[in-house]
This record gives C-alpha cells, sequence and structure tokens, in this order.
C-alpha cells in the first residue's frame, strides 16, 4: 500500500470507530450488554470495572485483525492500526480525562471541556434507558445534551439524577 493509501485507511478507520462506538453503546451497552456496563454507571472505588471486559473483547478481536492482517492482508493489518488508534484515544479521552483513571486533569475550556461535559451528562441518567452522548470522541453542545435530558425526564423515558437533567 501506498503511504496515502496507509493514512486514508488509520482515518477511516479511527472515523469508523466512533461510529461503531456510538452504536455499540447505545444499543449493546446500555441494552442487553447492560450487566457489564452496569458498574462503569454506578459509583464505586475498584480499580476494574466489570465494564472493562468490552475492552478485553474488542482488544482480542483486533489481535486476530493483526493477524491476519499480516498472513494475508496488508489493508486488514492497517485497519487493525485504526482501531488501535483510536483505543488508544478512547483510552485517554474517556477513561484518563472524563473518568480520571489515569491522571487529574479538569480542562477550564475548549473542546476537553466539552468532551467532559457531555460525558457527565451521559451518566446523569439513573439505569440503562433514555440517555444522551453516546460517543466518545465527538461531544455535542452541552446546552443541547441538557436540553435532551430534560425532554426525556418530561417524557418518562429516563430517570434523570437531580443535579444534572436541567
Amino acid at each position: 500500500m501506498t503511504v496515502p493509501a496507509i493514512i486514508l485507511t488509520v482515518a477511516l478507520a479511527v472515523l469508523g470507530m466512533e461510529v461503531f462506538a456510538w452504536w455499540a453503546h447505545k444499543y449493546v451497552m446500555h441494552g442487553w450488554g447492560w450487566g457489564w456496563h452496569r458498574d462503569h454507571h454506578e459509583p464505586h472505588d475498584k480499580t476494574f470495572e466489570k465494564n472493562d471486559l468490552y475492552a478485553v473483547t474488542f482488544g482480542t478481536i483486533v489481535f486476530f485483525m493483526f493477524l491476519a492482517g499480516y498472513l494475508y492482508s496488508e489493508l486488514l493489518w492497517w485497519v487493525a492500526f485504526g482501531i488501535t488508534l483510536y483505543g488508544v484515544i478512547y483510552t485517554l479521552v474517556h477513561d484518563g480525562l472524563v473518568h480520571q483513571r489515569y491522571f487529574r486533569w479538569v480542562p477550564k475550556r475548549g473542546y476537553a471541556k466539552r468532551l467532559v461535559q457531555a460525558h457527565k451528562l451521559h451518566h446523569a441518567t439513573v439505569g440503562k434507558e433514555g440517555g444522551v452522548s453516546f460517543g466518545f470522541v465527538f461531544a455535542r453542545d452541552p446546552a443541547r445534551l441538557k436540553a435532551e435530558l430534560k425532554r426525556q425526564r418530561e417524557a418518562g423515558i429516563a430517570v434523570v439524577r437531580d443535579s444534572a437533567g436541567g
């Protein structure tokens, strides 16, 4: 593959993972996979969460994508690389910045602040129903997310914690 094709493949894999992550978060983690995801939405002081099993599962799949790519398809190898790059970004942004599992920094402005606000609004609902901001790297305007949470609460779609639902 040429360098531009590699860059395009990796970039598309990273972008595609944000779409997949949104879908998996909304329909799997907040659906039939809630059993693994629930503890991520509940206060705890454990180092690991059952939710971390998603990272292990997806990491295992990507390992086999790398292996198949190495043996059979350079394109697949670079797709696996893009997925892994997304995983690194996810780990730094979601686990590191938003949930402060690795470092302590609270952004005061800019897109990093918006990411933190959007994800905190995601955690504003009690249970798996309703909710906003299911992506991990793309964050909508927090004011719009608050309005959506208010609409969901008024419609009986979601139970919103008092401090976040607006």
